[in-house]
């Protein structure tokens, strides 16, 4: 199927399938002899699987350290996150991290929100605005 075709079943942009291809997170696909990309439905599921885990907190870059392995997540069922695959479990250590990531960015969204908060109830600890 064409780009257009590809992604409205991916639900997304064929700008985002350029994009996606280009981050090295969709692999280049075939192309007609008059050099139009060729997606598969393997190719749609992919992106799918690409927008799912971008949805959940994931960036591209967490991706990137995922590509080769991204096409497992579109098996029905998918493998565990816990289950190594040879070579060790770069999958579980792209979360672990992310997890991380997002506890930190918590805790200073947290403290943020005590200090604006101490600020409008008249705590003059804080600098005024």
């Amino acid at each position: 199927m064409r780009i257009g075709d590809a992604a409205a079943a991916a639900r997304t942009t064929p700008r985002a399938l350029r994009f996606y291809e280009q981050r090295g997170l969709l692999p280049p696909p075939a192309r007609t002899p008059a050099g139009h990309r060729e997606y598969t439905p393997a190719d749609v599921e992919r992106v799918r699987v690409i927008r799912d885990l971008l949805a959940l907190g994931l960036t591209v870059e967490d991706l990137r350290a995922i590509a080769d392995r991204l096409h497992l997540l579109a098996l029905d069922p998918p493998p565990r996150c816990g289950s190594a695959p040879p070579g060790g479990n770069r999958g579980s250590d792209v979360i672990t991290h992310r997890l991380a990531a997002l506890d930190a960015e918590i805790t200073r969204l947290s403290a943020l929100r005590e200090r604006l908060a101490r600020h409008t109830s008249g705590d003059r600890d804080e600098p005024t605005l």
